[in-house]
């Protein structure tokens, strides 16, 4: 079974959990380490055949901009991931939108074709920000993956499908969701979909719930950020433990476990996975309804 391979591309200094030590303003004075680390994994991917989706920060999409028509030149889709990497719900919607036909303008511009696809930063579609999915839809994205069926301080909408499915927006616009994997155990919903759980549970552990999931004809989506392969990060001071712990945990050993993932397992990049479902097919009902007043 082909699942889902995808990349959020961003740099380790912009993720939510050392968002308390380092702003938005600092990150030009700081270097950057993407390049390096975005290059490792495509030649990763090379070496096992694969291509990927990769949602790129429209930040880096700016300041790197051969390194996107690289990506893209490699045979990979490129799809948005925003472009300031902060918390839908902590956006006013006209901030919001801005960046987002911003970013996926600049996308454009950059490799010369439409951008279909947004994942929000930290997966931050909620309760509190369904409003989000209008602006995509009239932004002109066909797919979005960014809700998480689970409960989690910073996302998560619980109860949400948890396979791929056509939703309605507060609005009524359509939109496909490829929502992000969990695996059912003991009544409980666990994220599997990669990222931290992925350096977090043990790879037989990882590799038990993908399997399940495949025999039970459920592809997974798994995703992965390029400073998840680079242990010789600088180390921020002054981190709540928990923070330490969700951005250093197993940093030293994914390069590895991810090389193993690879070729245990056959992927493709989001948008032909869809395709090949038949989720852009216009008479296909929506499954889920988000029919909430949009927010003020």
């Amino acid at each position: 079974m082909r699942n889902v391979l995808t990349i959020d591309v961003e740099d380790y200094f912009q993720v939510a959990s050392l968002a308390e030590r380092i702003r938005p303003e600092d990150w030009d004075g700081i270097a950057p380490r993407v390049e390096d680390n975005v290059r490792r994994l495509l030649d990763l991917f090379d070496r096992h055949q694969v291509k990927a989706t990769h949602f790129v920060l429209g930040w880096i999409a700016e300041r790197f901009p051969q390194l996107i028509r690289e990506i893209d030149a490699r045979g990979h889709e490129i799809a948005s991931h925003g472009y300031s990497h902060q918390l839908i719900y902590s956006q006013t919607p006209e901030v919001f939108a801005r960046e987002t036909r911003d970013s996926k303008a600049l996308l454009e511009d950059i490799t010369g074709k439409p951008v279909e696809g947004y994942r929000a930063a930290s997966y931050s579609i909620t309760r509190k920000s369904l409003w989000a999915l209008d602006i995509l839809a009239e932004a002109g994205f066909i797919y979005d993956s960014s809700i998480f069926p689970v409960v989690h301080d910073r996302y998560g909408i619980k109860g949400s499908p948890e396979r791929p499915h056509r939703l309605r927006t507060p609005q009524g616009h359509s939109l496909v969701e490829f929502p992000l994997s969990t695996y059912r155990l003991l009544g409980q919903t666990l994220p599997v979909a990669g990222g931290g759980y992925f350096r977090l549970y043990p790879y037989a552990l990882s590799r038990h719930f993908y399997r399940a999931l495949n025999r039970a004809r459920t592809p997974f989506v798994f995703y992965l950020h390029p400073w998840e392969i680079d242990p010789a990060q600088p180390r921020v001071d002054g981190l709540s433990r928990l923070s330490r712990f969700r951005h250093y945990n197993n940093l030293d050993d994914c390069e590895r476990r991810l090389d193993r993932l690879l070729s245990e397992f056959d992927f493709e990049p989001m948008k032909p996975h869809l395709q090949r479902l038949g989720m852009f097919d216009d008479a296909l009902p929506p499954k889920a309804d988000y029919g909430v007043e949009r927010a003020a």
